[in-house]
């Protein structure tokens, strides 16, 4: 007895200067969005008919559209798409499901893969990858023609040239169709940058040299400029410390990116991942009250970089936000 209570008390305060409040985390989505939280549970119970007024409420919002099939497919691909069967057969030629589909199949692949690294993946793990990113190429065409001018199903590719390698002429190639539709697609750049970096098919040159022609070509409010800090977190943020952040340059790019952030239209669907990435990045830099500002609007939710990187995605993003809303009071 003489010991549990010392222990119980250092529990105590590890919980209150580290992680409280314990708010629920959703590991799903980066933000809230009641439409689609609504449409993932009708889907998860096997009920299609939400997630198709989801996708036919959108109309022709890309990004949004991009990010709704993408959850969507996700929940699928983790869970029963036998909701996404019953879609398909009620409404054949439905561009909507057809998307949804396209993203299903690539990211069953990557759950077949596994999120180890390649050292660490087996040759049936691989197998598998390989085979569903071969076939998904017939759903992302199928998904294309239903609704040329859709950019998801390209933006979508990308993830499949991630796994099958796709050479840099190839990628050009798909980036040129993809920016002819939507040259300012958020998601689009995203999945290019990690084409473009050194652990996929490029190297530290060639993603700072991607997200700096992003931020430079596109309109204010786009969130574009936080490509580069993207790309700086991509090539340092594993050898750099608390000095690396704290340096002039990561601190002007973060300054960019806030700047953009504050142009942008509130409702942007994107929006919430920024906000996690620059609360991080104001963290690490020391300016508790503006990161304590970030995490305010998106507490509850940790799909986004840098807590998707981590096992622990949820205690992590808590350690960090409630370190930064103590710190904030001094």
């Amino acid at each position: 007895m003489g010991f549990l209570g010392p222990a119980c008390l250092l529990l105590c305060c590890w919980l209150w200067f580290t992680l409280l409040p314990l708010r629920w985390q959703n590991s799903g989505l980066a933000g809230p969005d009641a439409a689609l939280q609504r449409a993932l549970r009708a889907a998860a119970r096997g009920r299609w008919d939400p997630a198709a007024r989801l996708l036919e409420d959108v109309g022709q919002d890309w990004e949004r559209r991009s990010l709704y099939a993408d959850r969507l497919g996700s929940l699928a691909a983790e869970k029963s798409d036998l909701w996404l069967k019953a879609w398909q057969e009620a409404r054949p030629g439905d561009p909507d499901a057809a998307l949804v589909v396209a993203r299903t199949r690539i990211q069953y692949a990557w759950k077949l893969r596994g999120g180890a690294f390649a050292q660490h993946t087996s040759s049936t793990q691989f197998a598998g990858f390989h085979r569903e990113l071969l076939a998904s190429q017939v759903d992302i065409d199928r998904s294309s023609a239903l609704c040329p001018d859709d950019p998801g199903p390209l933006v979508a590719e990308i993830r499949r040239a991630l796994g099958l390698g796709y050479s840099h002429e190839k990628m050009h190639e798909l980036w040129s169709r993809i920016t002819a539709l939507a040259p300012y697609h958020y998601e689009a750049h995203y999945n290019a940058l990690q084409y473009w970096t050194a652990k996929w098919q490029g190297s530290h040159q060639l993603a700072r040299e991607f997200a700096e022609k992003a931020a430079a070509d596109a309109p204010p409010g786009s969130l574009l400029t936080v490509m580069p800090v993207i790309a700086w977190f991509e090539s340092h943020a594993s050898e750099l410390g608390e000095r690396g952040f704290r340096s002039s340059q990561a601190t002007a790019l973060v300054d960019a990116a806030l700047a953009d952030v504050a142009l942008a239209d509130p409702d942007h669907p994107r929006l919430p991942e920024v906000r996690h990435l620059l609360g991080y990045f104001l963290y690490r830099q020391g300016r508790y009250r503006a990161a304590r500002d970030q995490f305010r609007r998106i507490d509850g939710f940790t799909n986004a970089l840098p807590w998707r990187y981590t096992g622990l995605q949820g205690l992590h993003y808590r350690v960090v936000r409630t370190k930064t809303a103590r710190k904030a009071l001094k």
